[in-house]
């Protein structure tokens, strides 16, 4: 029901505005940029913008449009990809007539006129072709543009599909928008290149990590070890996954030091880990998370808190 509601309202208005969160990944641009350019494609009369924060590393995926406070004044507003309203690239999402909410995330905020989650979905990106397979009948189109953006948001949340959150239903939908008309292998070099800069804090990373007996690994990136090899704290996400293959850890955490915080990413093979990220500022799925620590001994608490976890799943195998 949500998806034919949805469909209604994106009718209805005449302005779309279509957020995202900060600090994006290609499923918030994905699923933010792939449902503009479905909507522009259905409904050519209709003015669509996307907003927020420009990322250089994601150019390649989309660019942001300029919205005008005064865009708002009527608008529908959607936001995608984002559980908890202060996680919402421009806070002006509040701004419009009528709010929907799209996310795959565990509910953190309950928000939006419309909200439609689903945490079954392996990304937002998903949802969002599901959304048009449920419309596509009263108007709603497809195009070349929107199936790259939802293609590239699908491989970027699944790891390449590798992750449990892939389904059977995932993988007919990617089988579907790779019948679209884009160049696939270059999107995957995009979604996965590495700087030289990246590539040298890599090797740092494997030849500093530890492995704790409970299954648990922490890694420390300060602003002085960023400056040594040139890269800043948003460079180094491409790199959380890094210590997923290595043997004996069950879950793992980056604390990358930024001017004022210490951006916390939290990664398991088992244990869950979001309820740790929700204790600290911040969310995300049981294996997959984020939050903001504001000191070195708030993340040995964070340590401490994935230590626990991580025994207690050892203990209940």
């Amino acid at each position: 029901m949500c998806k034919q509601e949805i469909g209604k309202e994106i009718k209805q208005f005449d302005t779309i505005i279509i957020h995202r969160h900060v600090r994006p990944d290609p499923d918030a641009f994905g699923s933010q940029a792939g449902l503009a350019e479905i909507i522009k494609a259905s409904f050519p009369e209709k003015t669509v913008k996307v907003t927020g924060e420009e990322d250089p590393e994601l150019l390649f995926l989309t660019e942001m449009d300029t919205v005008e406070d005064q865009d708002y004044e009527n608008a529908l507003v959607i936001v995608c990809d984002t559980a908890n309203q202060a996680r919402v690239d421009d806070q002006r999402f509040k701004n419009g007539k009528k709010l929907i909410k799209i996310d795959h995330h565990p509910v953190v905020d309950e928000y939006g006129d419309i909200q439609w989650v689903n945490t079954n979905a392996s990304s937002t990106c998903e949802m969002i072709y599901s959304l048009y397979l449920e419309v596509c009948q009263e108007g709603f189109k497809m195009n070349n543009k929107a199936a790259r953006l939802l293609y590239a948001g699908i491989v970027g949340d699944t790891g390449r599909f590798l992750f449990p959150s892939t389904t059977k239903q995932t993988l007919q939908y990617a089988a579907e928008l790779v019948t679209y008309s884009f160049d696939r292998p270059l999107l995957y070099n995009q979604l996965y290149k590495t700087s030289i800069k990246v590539a040298k804090l890599k090797g740092y990373i494997l030849q500093h990590f530890t492995v704790h007996e409970e299954g648990y690994s922490t890694i420390r990136l300060s602003k002085e070890t960023l400056e040594k090899f040139e890269l800043t704290a948003s460079e180094t996400s491409q790199l959380v996954g890094l210590l997923g293959d290595i043997e004996g850890i069950l879950s793992w955490v980056f604390f990358v030091e930024e001017e004022d915080i210490i951006r916390v990413r939290l990664r398991s093979k088992g244990p869950v880990i979001n309820e740790i990220a929700a204790a600290h500022n911040g969310g995300g799925h049981p294996m997959a998370a984020g939050a903001t620590a504001y000191s070195w001994e708030e993340t040995e608490e964070i340590a401490e808190e994935l230590k626990k976890v991580c025994k207690d799943f050892q203990q209940d195998l």
